[in-house]
């Protein structure tokens, strides 16, 4: 089917005088991961709350399998999942008797004991939501959101505080979702997690879209060059060294300054510039330490397009 899962079209939402979304265009196919990424404040959650039905937008365009999420809430909410950050989840409920609550209201849901022990969750299922660990009371938020086999679902920051083990188990259950044909909108702010999982990437700050496209788009397949010195180095003389070309950036932590060094065409990181640059350090009597070829993450995407000030 060619119809977008999800379609937002100049999306606007205002809160008093502040806009929190300015005139925001994305979609999201079925069959697809689509990770919407953007630091606090950036506009993720009045997005994914209109999407979802909870707020209404103040201009623009929302089809969530091409019906309008707050008047068409009724026939959609069947054919919706989604997993809040917080929960959801009464907190005396016991964990495996919820699930099969959740199960009734579908027509044909996964079977609650196999997607408990999917997710590590059968040991508690006689647990009390108040006593489940962070990372249990996540998993079981997810499971009540997949439980009713979806044809789209929401998912807000997935695997927050979950261990190695139960974050490999979500990222399998998501890319079993994904082979099963439905649409998956994932806000996280694990950068890693995103360039493993998603199809598809929409950057957002202030409000709007600032770059989208697939991981391997978005990082370009460019490699750098890091090393951290103790001391300032002078890029500038160490930028007019490089062969072909190329850019310094220096981020410093305390006593700390880790360089990345980039040439400006991407096959041009070979022997000859690593050379130049070690050698470079040489001359300059600098020593660099950890020095190594990086590949160009989603994570340098989402500083460079973002940038690296904290938020509030």
């Amino acid at each position: 089917m060619d119809t977008p899962a999800l379609e937002v079209v100049d999306l606007v939402k205002r809160y008093g005088a502040t806009t929190a979304v300015t005139g925001l265009s994305f979609t999201a196919r079925r069959g697809a991961v689509t990770a919407l990424l953007g630091p606090n404040g950036a506009g993720k959650t009045s997005t994914i709350e209109i999407c979802e039905g909870f707020r209404r937008a103040d201009d623009g365009r929302v089809r969530v399998l091409g019906m309008d999420p707050v008047t068409d809430a009724t026939a959609l909410k069947p054919r919706v999942g989604v997993m809040p950050q917080s929960g959801g989840v009464p907190t005396g409920a016991r964990a495996a008797e919820w699930l099969r609550l959740m199960a009734s209201f579908h027509a044909s849901p996964i079977e609650p004991d196999l997607l408990l022990d999917r997710l590590g969750l059968t040991s508690a299922g006689r647990t009390p939501f108040r006593r489940l660990s962070g990372g249990q009371q996540q998993r079981l938020s997810l499971a009540c959101a997949v439980i009713g086999r979806p044809e789209i679902v929401f998912l807000d920051e997935p695997t927050a505080g979950l261990d190695p083990q139960a974050r490999m188990a979500t990222w399998d259950l998501v890319s079993a979702l994904r082979t099963a044909g439905v649409a998956v909108i994932l806000t996280t702010h694990h950068m890693e997690e995103a360039e493993r999982l998603a199809d598809h990437v929409v950057i957002i700050d202030h409000g709007a879209v600032v770059v989208d496209g697939t991981p391997e788009e978005l990082t370009g397949g460019r490699r750098d060059v890091r090393f951290s010195t103790g001391a300032p180095i002078d890029s500038e003389a160490l930028r007019a060294a490089l062969p072909e070309g190329g850019s310094v950036s220096t981020v410093t932590t305390g006593d700390r300054h880790e360089h990345t060094v980039t040439p400006d065409d991407p096959d041009a990181l070979g022997p000859e510039f690593l050379a130049t640059v070690t050698a470079w350090c040489a001359s300059a009597g600098v020593l660099a330490e950890d020095l190594r070829v990086r590949r160009r993450t989603l994570e340098d995407v989402f500083l460079e397009t973002t940038g690296r000030e904290l938020r509030d």
